[in-house]
């Protein structure tokens, strides 16, 4: 089968204006899979290409496939993304078979298929088994209901679902399709030059009220922490990339498994720099170990502080404290890495005054930079469920990105929380101490990366201000269960990287 994967174009401020574009690596992780049982393969990145939808259609046109593929990291606001592309697509080449993967569609499968007949079947949970399955299914046209894991039309439109597909169980029997790259140009971050995305681990044994992670992964499983040491070395060596993030969860589940993998990257002196997203207790628990995070080239971490708030900690069940926050941000800081703080709003009611004082907490943990969200309410969680009452002032899903409000404030109108959160990171990142500390660093490198990084931090800053002018809030005042009540399957779910400084 000639299968075309394509990252659909689907834009946002921080790719264009912040860290830069990313591989997408579960296209890449289902284009090794199929390349490796004999399928012919190639990826379309439309997202890092800045492609319009008749680029797209012209080139499907001219590769001919049998099959495209799509779905994306920012699974619900790249919804209605993919949707418009595929309809594209179906109208020049109705010939073409359309699957669609990941999130958004796991939990949506039948609500797709009935509302967008441009998508003929849907890929759920993890693509790579899926995707080879499926693919060895149509080229011998064999009873696709045979296959696991997938949502198909069959005769008449009926929407028949298979069985779920039981996780993978050795993650290391499936590798990334990095041949697919045409031009790693492309991709960057922080401005470090070539970035690739991996990773160690899938899945989180937390159950965070807001989070769904365990929900999609079912359940935690890592690589080999060698083999992916390896591979690192090898994308520097043969790619010359020198910065990768890891798209895990929560790679620090074991310490083990955590520490080995950074060992084996300190053992190879590899000039790559990492990011990474970790938890401040798992941080405090490495303390003895954490010059090896700095020797493996650790250099930025997001932890989700998430609320400044002891009982809306205890409410979300973060399993934190702000002492762990407050010690995991100096052991970052002390040992040269940069300590990126997630801050939700949206949690709880805020006021004017919970803003205050979350931006002094937030002031005393000293991290380097600051990634304040909106909560968003994934249908299927306990944070869904708690917030069923509250009133929804964004209901394009276009919106639910983290980087716009979603629930109603009692207290505050949307304008008013937007102003508020703006103030709140600029006075995070005007402070004297953090800006002598970065942009005055005795490391002529340190300084330009740290000047680099405040101008686009501050361009994406201004540039969600320019937006904030085309935002237009619901005025229905429905309530979240009504607005759920509208749709026939949970409202939305992302995964992927959670968030960059100057997101």
């Amino acid at each position: 089968m000639r299968a075309m994967l394509i990252n659909p174009p689907y834009q946002t401020i921080t790719s264009n204006w912040g860290v830069g574009h990313q591989v997408p690596l579960g296209l890449l992780m289902v284009g090794g899979a199929l390349a490796d049982a004999g399928h012919e393969v190639r990826l379309l990145d439309a997202e890092a290409g800045r492609l319009t939808g008749a680029e797209i259609v012209a080139e499907v046109r001219r590769a001919g496939p049998d099959l495209v593929l799509t779905g994306h990291a920012g699974s619900t606001p790249a919804h209605p993304v993919c949707m418009d592309m595929l309809a594209a697509i179906k109208e020049a080449c109705p010939t073409v078979r359309c699957v669609y993967g990941g999130v958004f569609p796991t939990y949506h499968d039948e609500q797709v298929l009935r509302e967008h007949p441009a998508v003929d079947l849907v890929v759920r949970g993890e693509g790579e088994a899926t995707a080879v399955a499926l693919a060895d299914a149509l080229a011998t046209s064999a009873d696709l209901s045979t296959v696991d894991g997938i949502t198909f039309r069959g005769t008449g439109g009926a929407v028949h679902r298979t069985r779920d597909r039981a996780a993978i169980r050795e993650l290391d029997t499936y590798r990334v399709g990095w041949e697919l790259i045409e031009d790693w140009d492309r991709y960057g971050c922080f401005g470090r030059g070539r970035a690739a995305i991996v990773q160690l681990s899938r899945g989180c044994p937390h159950r965070c009220t807001y989070c769904g992670q365990h929900g999609f992964w079912k359940r935690w499983r890592h690589r080999d922490p060698a083999a992916l040491a390896d591979e690192i070395a090898w994308l520097h060596r043969e790619h010359g990339v020198r910065f990768v993030t890891l798209a895990d969860e929560n790679p620090t589940t074991l310490a083990g498994v955590w520490l080995g993998f950074l060992a084996e990257l300190a053992d190879r002196d590899v000039d790559v720099e990492l990011f990474a997203t970790i938890r401040a207790t798992d941080i405090v628990r490495d303390a003895a170990a954490i010059d090896l995070y700095r020797r493996a080239g650790l250099r930025y971490v997001l932890m989700g502080i998430d609320t400044t708030d002891p009982d809306v900690l205890e409410q979300i069940r973060k399993r934190s404290s702000t002492q762990d926050d407050l010690y995991a941000c100096q052991l970052l800081r002390d040992n040269g890495i940069h300590p990126i703080i997630g801050h939700i709003v949206g949690l709880g009611d805020e006021t004017w005054t919970d803003l205050r004082r979350a931006g002094r907490a937030l002031a005393r943990y000293d991290g380097d930079y600051l990634n304040a969200m909106y909560a968003t309410p994934h249908g299927w969680t306990q944070f869904a469920t708690e917030s069923a009452g509250r009133i929804v002032v964004q209901e394009d899903l276009r919106r639910w990105d983290y980087r716009n409000q979603v629930l109603a404030q009692r207290t505050m109108p949307p304008w008013q929380l937007f102003l508020a959160v703006k103030w709140l990171e600029l006075r995070f990142h005007l402070r004297p101490r953090r800006l002598r500390r970065l942009l005055l660093a005795a490391d002529p490198g340190r300084r330009r990366e740290a000047w680099w990084t405040m101008w686009h931090t501050g361009l994406v800053w201004l540039m969600e201000i320019l937006d904030f002018a085309r935002v237009r809030f619901s005025s229905t005042g429905r309530t979240l269960r009504q607005v759920q009540g509208d749709r026939s399957s949970p409202m939305s779910v992302d995964v992927g990287v959670r968030g960059t400084a100057g997101t």
